[in-house]
């Protein structure tokens, strides 16, 4: 009995983590249609950082390659790699978000 007790405890402390464990959407965003996007950010080899408003849609071209990004996730800077596409970032970028005035 206490075997079957301990595997259910278990089971639920495992269910309750994933439960709130956060996708990538949740931390940065998501990919979003180029037509969609407010304003084009170009990223050089002397970017070092890129500040976008939380919620903005913006077309990001690296590296010769282009992506459009919805900033909707948390408010918390992170590295531009972590949702550039292979290859387009190849140097740290750090993306600040601002919150916009009606979040």
């Amino acid at each position: 009995m206490k075997k079957l007790v301990a595997v259910a405890a278990l089971a639920l402390s495992t269910a309750s983590l994933s439960a709130v464990a956060l996708t990538n959407a949740d931390l940065y965003g998501e990919a979003a249609s180029p037509a969609a996007a407010d304003r084009t950010i170009v990223v050089g080899p002397g970017t070092k950082f890129v500040n976008v408003k939380h919620g903005e849609i913006v077309k990001i071209v690296a590296g010769g390659k282009e992506f459009t990004w919805h900033f909707d996730g948390l408010l918390q800077p992170f590295e531009l790699a972590k949702i550039a596409p292979q290859g387009a970032i190849d140097h740290s970028v750090r993306v600040n978000l601002e919150r916009l005035d009606s979040d």
